[in-house]
């Protein structure tokens, strides 16, 4: 069987909750990185501290996909910081940082004869102001 396509889950213990960030970004992926919690302030830390491309809470870490992103067919991934090695302008040399917030979300709802759209929008906000926004608002 393929470990690739394997139902698996690493799980460490720890101590503390800057042990789990150190863990992660000391021995993570840099790809994709998801916190499950209902506490909103862990989950900024979280998201704000993990040094990963792509950063969930509450949220399926499928989503994480070039054409879910609005990017369009994935050519490739990388997890490094600098990636050109052409001539290249500062958009070439610009590293970007997904945050995604959901109450969880699967992809399965995204695919199908009756799938939802997927909304991609640019933020005039930072991210954690928004979301403070719309918490206040639906309090």
């Amino acid at each position: 069987m393929n470990d690739d396509v394997d139902y698996k889950v690493a799980v460490k213990v720890v101590d503390s909750y800057d042990e789990a960030i150190n863990h992660i970004n000391g021995y993570g992926s840099h790809h994709t990185d998801a916190i499950m919690t209902e506490d909103a302030e862990t989950a900024i830390t979280f998201m704000r501290r993990i040094d990963s491309a792509s950063v969930f809470w509450n949220a399926s870490t499928r989503f994480s996909d070039g054409y879910r992103y609005g990017l369009g067919a994935e050519v490739g991934i990388s997890t490094g910081k600098i990636h050109a090695r052409e001539p290249t302008g500062l958009e070439g040399l610009t590293i970007y940082k997904y945050y995604l917030v959901g109450s969880g979300q699967t992809v399965a709802s995204y695919v199908g004869e009756n799938a939802r759209e997927f909304t991609h929008r640019k933020l005039d906000v930072d991210w954690v102001e928004g979301f403070e926004r719309r918490r206040d608002r639906d309090a």
